[in-house]
């Protein structure tokens, strides 16, 4: 029986006489952690294979509803980071609580310590307890920190789909959570929290993704052969929809604020916004960090900022340099700790 590890997309060929009933089993993954549910009666435990070799391959929305279906088998996003957003949302929460959200989940713990000892945060070595890190750094920003290491595993992995090596989609990931982060600080500072997580998780619909368009690997190939269509389009004409769509769907299930979710929704076509300032941030973040190099895909040169963004923003070249600049320092201070 082959499985997929909904995590990392592993797939595993499993004897059939490993199982004595068709009874559900849950095994965890060898390199993930993350349980594999395991239907021995199932004909759904199969993962995606080579488009030649499958002669009916859905698309539109027959395959819109395959995969919104599938969407709950993702490893769901740590809800400290959520619990953590409530509390900082409240004028009258204090350090205290903040630091039980910390202590109720001890591998976010443990990364929360890891990334503020990160000379991004200039406390290097210092930081030797969630208390100290608490007051020390403040709400505000070991809420960042709870969102980054609540993330960094559900982003870490090869997405073979969209040409991305394990790391690469962290990488970008952080880079469009700063820049989010800068721009929101500079034009919309009530939007300054809400712009970091969005931008952190703005392109999560690539992990639901990903295995169906190695799926079609042929036809997308094919399709994006003349090096003028991005991949966004191949989505959109091969899938009939694209990963911002689908991250919308994955947004309701980790009960992500609406606010956030319309962002993420949209951050590929801003127009469609209406005018929503996060929207835009989002958008101009990816695109600047699609020009600093951070987390390149197949088609991150063909990457089109909107030509209404700036205005939109009131952004000028001196302040999108400046960005630019600080994203880049920002994410190689931190990738740096997070090797340690």
């Amino acid at each position: 029986m082959r499985v997929e590890c909904p995590g990392c997309h592993k797939v595993y060929e499993i004897p059939d006489d490993r199982f004595k009933s068709n009874k559900k089993v849950t095994l965890p993954c060898p390199k993930c952690n993350t349980h594999i549910d395991i239907d021995p009666a199932s004909s759904l435990n199969n993962p995606a294979t080579p488009e030649d070799s499958k002669p009916d391959i859905l698309s539109g929305e027959a395959l819109k509803e395959k995969i919104v279906r599938s969407v709950g088998d993702l490893p769901p996003m740590p809800q400290a980071i959520f619990k953590a957003r409530e509390i900082l949302q409240d004028p009258n929460s204090s350090i205290k609580e903040l630091a039980e959200v910390l202590e109720s989940d001890p591998a976010i713990a443990a990364k929360v310590l890891q990334m503020a000892n990160a000379p991004y945060y200039g406390m290097s070595g210092k930081v030797s307890s969630l208390q100290s890190a608490s007051v020390v750094l403040g709400q505000k920003t070991i809420g960042e920190l709870l969102t980054m290491a609540g993330a960094s595993n559900v982003l870490g992995n090869t997405l073979e789909g969209y040409g991305l090596e394990a790391g690469f989609m962290w990488r970008h990931s952080l880079g469009v959570a700063f820049a989010s982060r800068k721009i929101a600080s500079m034009k919309h500072p009530s939007l300054t929290n809400d712009a970091f997580t969005a931008g952190l998780i703005h392109d999560v619909g690539k992990l639901v993704l990903d295995p169906y368009i190695v799926e079609r690997k042929k036809t997308f190939e094919s399709f994006m052969e003349d090096g003028q269509k991005t991949f966004l389009e191949a989505e959109r004409a091969i899938l009939g929809f694209s990963h911002s769509e689908i991250a919308s769907e994955l947004c309701k299930v980790w009960g992500v604020p609406a606010s956030l979710a319309k962002a993420i929704q949209f951050h590929h076509d801003p127009a469609l916004s209406n005018n929503d300032p996060l929207t835009y941030i989002i958008h101009t973040a990816d695109a600047l960090a699609m020009m600093t190099g951070l987390g390149l895909g197949v088609d991150g040169i063909l990457y089109q900022l909107d030509q209404n963004a700036p205005l939109v923003l009131g952004l000028g070249e001196e302040e999108t340099s400046e960005i630019m600049v600080e994203t880049v320092v920002s994410v190689e201070d931190m990738m740096s700790e997070m090797k340690n």
